[in-house]
C-alpha cells in the first residue's frame, strides 16, 4: 500500500474473537474524523475476506481466535498486491507468537492495555507508512520467543545481508537500532530523501515489505 489519500479517512478493519473488545475499539475510532471502521471479524478467515472486499488502509488483528489465527491472516493479507498494514493486537505476557506475526508483514504491535490515544497514534503512523518498532521492544519480543534455530538464522541473516553496499547495511543496522529516517540521515551525514531511497532499495534487495523486517533480520543476524 502506497499510502492513504490525502483529505480521505484511514479505513480501518478491527479484528478479534470478542465483540465487546471489537465494540469498544469501534467507539474508540468513532471520535476520531480521520479514522473510519469500515468492517468488523471475528476471526482469521473474516480478516482475509473483509480485507479484500473494503479495501482497508490498516488491519487491527487480534492473534489468538478460532478457526484462522492472526498469524496465518496476517500472512495471507500481506503477501497480496496493495496490501493494507496489520498491527498486531495482543497480550504480551500470553502470546508467545508477535515475532513470527511480525516475520509474516504486520508493522507493528499493541498491547490490549495501550493507552487508546497511542492506539489511535499507531493506526495513523502504519497508514503513513512511517511505522517502525523500538529497538526495546524488538528486544523484548527475541528475548520473550525461545528460539531454538537461533543459530541457523544468523547464518541465513547474514548470508542476506551481504548482497548490501557498506553504505546500505549501514542504514539497515540503524534501521534495526529503531532510528528514524531523520535521525539516520543526521547520523550518516546524507539527506532524508536519499535514506529513504536506501530504506527503498533495501527492502527490494532483501525481498521485504516494512522497516519491523529489516530490523529483524538484523537482529537475526546480531548486527546489534
Amino acid at each position: 500500500m502506497a499510502g492513504v489519500t490525502p483529505g480521505r479517512p484511514i479505513r480501518l478493519v478491527i479484528v478479534d474473537d470478542d465483540a465487546l473488545v471489537r465494540a469498544g475499539l469501534r467507539i474508540l475510532v468513532g471520535g476520531s474524523p480521520d479514522i473510519e471502521v469500515v468492517a468488523e471479524a471475528g476471526d482469521g478467515a473474516e480478516a482475509v475476506t473483509a480485507s479484500e472486499a473494503h479495501w482497508p488502509d490498516v488491519v487491527l488483528m487480534d492473534i489468538r481466535m478460532p478457526r484462522v489465527d492472526g498469524l496465518v491472516a496476517t500472512r495471507r493479507i500481506r503477501g497480496r498486491p496493495n496490501a493494507p498494514q496489520v498491527i498486531v493486537l495482543t497480550t504480551f505476557d500470553a502470546d508467545e507468537y508477535v515475532l513470527e506475526a511480525l516475520r509474516g508483514g504486520a508493522a507493528g504491535f499493541l498491547l490490549k492495555d495501550t493507552p487508546p490515544r497511542e492506539i489511535l497514534a499507531a493506526v495513523r503512523s502504519v497508514a503513513a507508512g512511517s511505522a517502525s518498532l523500538s529497538p526495546t521492544v524488538i528486544r523484548r519480543l527475541i528475548d520473550h520467543v525461545a528460539d531454538p534455530e537461533a543459530g541457523t538464522r544468523r547464518a541465513r541473516a547474514r548470508t542476506r545481508l551481504a548482497a548490501l553496499t557498506d553504505r546500505e547495511r549501514e542504514v539497515a543496522v540503524l534501521v534495526g537500532d529503531g532510528r528514524s529516517n531523520a535521525e539516520i540521515a543526521a547520523g550518516l551525514r546524507m539527506s532524508v530523501p536519499t535514506v529513504k531511497g536506501h530504506v527503498s532499495r533495501l527492502l527490494s534487495k532483501l525481498t521485504l515489505n516494512n522497516r519491523v523486517q529489516i530490523a529483524l533480520l538484523v537482529h537475526d543476524a546480531e548486527l546489534l
